[in-house]
């Protein structure tokens, strides 16, 4: 804040449209009677018709309205971007190569660096990351339609085949040819073990663990792994494997935490966002879907936040049971509500015997 005191420092940032002095002071335009924040991206004014106010209550008190496109009222800095960023999404959707960010930015009226941290604070992603979400989930669409995968590749925006393979190995978890063959070639370990909810199964491939299913019988576990990876190849675990298996089943019986697992898991980038807010939810603790929807900015995705937790593919680990209905309600779980109602208690008795212990202390 104490950079910009002064008006030659508020009247640059007003030419930059610095959006990192949003929230900090606001600037009117006798002309036209309106009030802006400094990142607006509104056309810019002349200097001599320009007043800076520490808020925009003194601006209003001082007869000027708001502005309507970059909404100085909200507390929230980086709503006024919001339909920039969803244009750019919509661009990113819709282009037939990946737009530069500097081609972005332009089109949301900032510079590249702006456009990078507004689009991350809202979208919780890199316009990269999210461009390279998009374009797997285009290729996983395109490896279902088409006969051969080269066709695929070109068809989701990859300018050639060796290009799509790395990118596209962090959406797809594994090469598109062996995606389409239903991860044919792809090898995963997996091992099936008795645990405090019944039979767990934890398989991973050389990425990490990819799939912690839980259930009352292995045989249902392993159709549950020929379903979703029906043509790996599952092979006994080697000695570094065995230690990611070990480290997953603590996790589950709840003796290790989860952090330090390592996971591939693929998804949408709203998924993936959805997951990483709920390995943010502290053990012992519960959030509802639309919490869990707000603070991904996607206040009236609830039920997609409920999809996205029903679709976790690693129990415990993505801690999707900690998510509960609005009024309380423990709501659905992939793996069954009984076993969800075992974890919450079990955390919750953790939690209580910490605060005990921190009080003896």
């Amino acid at each position: 804040m104490a950079q910009y005191l002064d008006d030659e420092a508020r009247w640059q940032a007003v030419r930059e449209r610095d959006v990192d002095a949003s929230g900090v002071f606001v600037y009117a335009v006798a002309t036209t009677g309106i009030y802006c924040r400094p990142g607006c991206a509104s056309r810019r004014p002349k200097r001599e018709n320009v007043r800076f106010f520490d808020d925009w209550r003194a601006a209003e008190a001082a007869g000027f309205r708001p502005c309507k496109r970059c909404q100085p009222r909200d507390e929230n800095p980086t709503s006024p971007y919001l339909q920039a960023i969803i244009d750019a999404c919509r661009r990113v959707a819709e282009s037939e190569r990946e737009p530069t960010l500097a081609e972005l930015a332009a089109g949301a009226g900032l510079s590249a660096s702006q456009f990078a941290r507004v689009f991350k604070a809202q979208m919780g992603v890199t316009p990269k990351q999210y461009a390279m979400s998009h374009r797997a989930e285009r290729l996983r669409e395109a490896l279902t339609e088409t006969e051969r995968v080269t066709d695929a590749v070109y068809e989701a925006g990859y300018e050639s085949g060796s290009r799509a393979y790395d990118p596209a190995a962090q959406g797809l978890g594994m090469t598109p040819g062996a995606w389409k063959a239903g991860g044919e070639g792809v090898a995963i370990r997996y091992a099936l073990a008795p645990c405090e909810l019944g039979w767990a199964l934890v398989a991973a491939s050389e990425r990490g663990v990819c799939l912690i299913a839980l259930g009352d019988e292995p045989e249902a576990l392993e159709t549950e792994l020929r379903e979703r990876l029906g043509r790996a190849e599952r092979v006994a675990p080697d000695d570094e494997l065995d230690a990611v298996l070990s480290a997953a089943l603590r996790v589950i019986d709840g003796q290790a935490p989860a952090a330090d697992l390592p996971l591939d898991i693929r998804g949408t980038a709203f998924q993936r966002r959805v997951w990483q807010a709920l390995q943010r939810i502290p053990s012992g603790a519960t959030a509802s879907y639309g919490q869990v929807a707000a603070r991904i900015g996607k206040p009236k995705a609830a039920r997609a936040v409920a999809r996205a937790c029903a679709t976790n593919p690693v129990a415990v680990a993505v801690p999707c049971h900690r998510v509960v209905r609005g009024d309380g309600g423990l709501g659905g779980y992939r793996w069954g509500i009984e076993r969800k109602r075992r974890l919450l208690d079990r955390e919750a008795s953790h939690a209580g015997e910490g605060a005990a212990c921190h009080s003896a202390i």
